[in-house]
């Protein structure tokens, strides 16, 4: 075995990743050296490359947060088990740790971030919040597809919970890419009457084949005939004309405008898509409608296991919303997200040629 690290790095903004090598790292007791199974490319990995977003480690760096593998070395009873590592990894000690906010927690670590990330043969992580991978869950997908979880999946099932969605409820999901396709499940498992909100008649083709009541191309539409339509659907579906959930995935600033405006008596919003735009919104609405606005950061570990499962049981789908690519081929991958090219998460699995 190789006892070399390859990876594709960022040495400036918008330049292409440079590969790579260096030695194995040193363990310290509770870190362990996983092998790189696959590594998912998210829209917060662009934000560092091309649209200026500060690393919190210098330049060069590893990107890549969206992570599974296999323990190789380090702790002995994580040593030969698949895992899942965490966008986020806490220290679990601090007090947003210990009451339940772990997610953003003051001394966390991110993949990509804060140290050099999953673009790459293996990565140095502690052991603490891995995910294992059961054995039936590798049954139906491979290692390489599970890396979505780390982000793609868990981050828009700790929003849903997070929302207080339950049986009944009303939620519009504003872009079911990525991302959204997955949070639009996650809603519509929780039991709500779900509405997709796009641009693109492939991506809400999808959404509706995986279940989705109902969907709109938004394309071309003003904010008010938007909301209309809304409305309408909403009636058709037998859906409560209040309380609806909102969730904003696109991380665009159309589509936060247009989230903030379908606000109704106690509605609650979430924002899940990150953008660099500001908006100009009337906050008055949420004290006039009794609303809430929140956000949310990576997911907790705790609830991954809990991810899994759903995945596990074939209550939540994976392979037809991911496409895997060679990660020597992550300057054209790059690229191709930038001009939005993929309809289907992107995965780099190690090859580095």
């Amino acid at each position: 075995m190789s006892e070399k690290i390859f990876q594709w790095q960022m040495t400036e903004l918008n330049k292409p990743f440079q590969l790579t090598e260096s030695a194995f790292p040193e363990l310290n007791n509770g870190e362990v050296l996983v092998k790189i199974a696959g590594c998912g490319v998210c829209h917060t990995d662009i934000s560092f490359w091309h649209h200026g977003v500060q690393t919190k480690h210098a330049l060069p760096l590893t990107l890549g947060h969206e992570i599974s593998g296999t323990v190789i070395a380090g702790d002995k009873e994580w040593i030969g088990k698949n895992v899942i590592i965490p966008a986020v990894l806490p220290c679990g000690e601090c007090d947003l740790c210990k009451n339940d906010r772990s997610n953003i927690c003051r001394n966390q670590l991110m993949p990509g971030n804060d140290f050099h990330g999953g673009f790459a043969s293996h990565i140095k992580v502690p052991s603490k919040f891995l995910c294992p991978v059961p054995d039936n869950v590798l049954e139906k997908y491979s290692l390489e597809e599970l890396s979505v979880i780390a982000d793609a999946i868990s981050t828009p099932y700790q929003v849903v919970k997070k929302s207080e969605l339950v049986e009944g409820d009303f939620a519009i999901v504003i872009g079911v890419g990525g991302v959204g396709i997955y949070g639009a499940q996650i809603a519509k498992i929780f039991g709500a009457k779900v509405l997709a909100l796009d641009l693109s008649d492939e991506k809400l083709s999808i959404a509706k084949q995986n279940g989705i009541d109902a969907t709109l191309n938004i394309k071309g539409l003003d904010t008010r005939t938007i909301k209309e339509k809304v409305k309408e659907i909403a009636k058709e579906l037998k859906a409560p004309k209040v309380g609806w959930k909102i969730f904003e995935i696109s991380g665009t600033k159309p589509g936060q405008d247009l989230a903030f405006n379908l606000i109704t008596f106690a509605s609650t919003l979430s924002i899940v898509g990150f953008t660099m735009d500001k908006l100009e919104v009337r906050l008055s609405n949420l004290m006039a409608f009794d609303a809430k606005l929140i956000g949310t950061w990576g997911c907790k570990p705790e609830l991954y296991p809990e991810v899994v499962e759903l995945v596990a049981n074939g209550k939540l789908k994976i392979d037809q919303f991911v496409q895997t690519f060679p990660m020597s081929q992550i300057n054209e991958v790059f690229n191709n997200t930038l001009e939005h090219k993929y309809t289907k998460r992107s995965v780099l699995v190690p090859d580095f040629k």
